[in-house]
């Protein structure tokens, strides 16, 4: 059985370049193994980034050494439910992707606030940066 997205539907990907999710699958699933449930479809921003990394989630940094390319504002990248509802809290959410987003962040993420920053894709992400 495949898993759903928070809108009901099946999960679409989120991104593949650089390649996203728990299993770099490019999808948010969130399997038995991914117990930081990375689940939320993000686009990034440059507020999310900085904001990251000031609570000791450096996502721009590239890791070569996991296969961790570092991100930049307009990637979508599966973040982890509470990292995203913690900065949402903090007043520096990303955007949304909720078709990618994956149902299981509802155990985390009130669909309000999903909702609140749902976005299609731009075909020009540089008003992120």
């Amino acid at each position: 059985m495949s898993e759903r997205n928070v809108l009901g539907g099946e999960l679409e990907p989120c991104g593949t370049d650089p390649l996203t999710g728990f299993y770099r699958d490019g999808s948010c699933s969130c399997g038995p193994a991914d117990v930081g449930l990375h689940a939320v479809c993000a686009v990034m921003t440059a507020e999310f980034l900085a904001h990251q990394r000031s609570v000791g989630n450096d996502l721009s940094t590239p890791r070569p050494e996991w296969g961790f390319p570092g991100l930049q504002p307009g990637d979508r990248w599966c973040v982890v439910a509470a990292r995203w509802a913690q900065a949402y809290q903090d007043g520096a959410v990303a955007p949304v992707v909720l078709a990618a987003t994956n149902q299981r962040a509802l155990e985390v993420v009130p669909m309000s606030w999903l909702e609140e920053h749902s976005v299609d894709v731009p075909s020009d992400p540089g008003w992120l940066a």
